[in-house]
């Protein structure tokens, strides 16, 4: 074939513009050759450019292909922080984004509903007058720390489970399925992806703990039509208490995705964290009962932040150490876990691994 050369023409298509026609033969070698006699056998194609224009192409050149770079608008950087944020959040709730189990749903259904118990029981009591159940389950010091504290059913049962199946895959499946190409390919930092799965998990873990505080605290006060001098007095307690519940979650959470960071799957990084917080507080509590030694309940994510609760909400202390070493223990285990899920996070490629 034989064409008119025209300079201003590109070698081939791209987006629509017209490329200069194809013109030239080349020869292809067949992959199933034997290399006897097969060299004469051989078919050619027709290559853009051509002999006349590329006499120095090697063998095998079917095209030449260029990348031009994309003249579009991004979109800003909190627009695509929160395409990562809703997508694990709004799975709890709708469908489109990250897909969560039917049994994960009716899992944390059964722990909000279990985490308002103490509401239910002070409805009861305010429905019939007892004032013996509204002092055992009503709004006060003990009632505050222990909703979002106590040790059974909320902190053996209910959390650490929700906790163990909201990050059971948000890092590890990104490893495992390649989506961390997906994401790094674009304008997103490394630190924006860390935050924004962080937060993914701290805030369905701040409404079911902290938020079911609130509505606990609230609803109490309204049912029993206490005024402004028990709130203005139970204030402080409140606050102290949604404070510990807010380190319960940061812990929760840092600890939770440094697990989800170092493995490929769900099951690992959902049993180790029961592991570390039940394992753990059993350790602590044996090493008590038979040695009478408080000490090792420093190793113990749950202890550390309860025996810090117990100091901001003000009531008896169940520990013989200063709750000063268990804040200093809380702030090495979260530093830990935050240096692990950093320095994973950045050794994750733009490639499936």
């Amino acid at each position: 074939m034989e064409a008119d050369e025209n300079p201003n023409l590109p070698d081939a298509e791209f987006l629509g513009q017209t490329g200069a026609k194809v013109e030239g033969q080349t020869r292809l070698e067949a992959a199933y050759g034997s290399g006897d006699g097969d060299e004469q056998s051989i078919p050619s194609a027709s290559v853009a450019g051509g002999t006349k224009q590329h006499e120095q192409a090697h063998l095998g050149t079917v095209f030449d292909q260029s990348y031009q770079s994309w003249g579009g608008s991004l979109n800003p950087r909190w627009a695509r922080n929160w395409a990562i944020l809703r997508h694990h959040v709004y799975g709890l709730f709708s469908t489109g984004h990250r897909p969560y189990g039917i049994a994960t749903k009716l899992i944390l259904f059964a722990a909000f509903l279990i985490s308002l118990g103490d509401l239910g029981m002070s409805f009861i009591s305010a429905i019939f007058s007892e004032t013996e159940m509204h002092r055992v389950f009503g709004v006060s010091k003990d009632n505050l720390y222990g909703h979002v504290l106590g040790f059974w059913p909320r902190n053996a049962i209910c959390f650490p489970i929700i906790a163990a199946l909201l990050i059971g895959g948000i890092i590890s499946e990104d490893r495992t399925h390649g989506t961390s190409a997906i994401y790094f390919s674009r304008p997103l930092n490394r630190i924006d992806y860390t935050a924004m799965k962080f937060l993914s998990v701290a805030i369905v873990l701040f409404m079911l703990i902290v938020g079911t505080l609130g509505i606990y605290y609230t609803g109490d006060i309204l049912m029993q039509g206490e005024g402004w001098a028990f709130f203005l007095d139970t204030l402080p307690i409140f606050l102290g208490a949604a404070l510990a519940g807010t380190i319960l979650v940061f812990t929760y959470s840092s600890i939770g995705l440094a697990l989800s960071s170092v493995s490929r799957g769900k099951f690992f990084p959902a049993v180790a964290l029961l592991g570390i917080f039940l394992g753990m507080k059993l350790i602590a509590f044996l090493i008590y009962v038979l040695f009478e030694r408080s000490v090792l309940y420093l190793l113990s994510p749950y202890d550390c932040v309860a025996h810090v609760g117990q100091a901001l909400v003000g009531t008896t202390s169940t520990y013989d150490h200063p709750w000063t070493w268990s804040l200093m223990s809380l702030v090495v285990i979260n530093a830990i876990a935050l240096y692990i899920l950093a320095s994973r996070v950045s050794s994750m490629e733009v490639t499936r691994e």
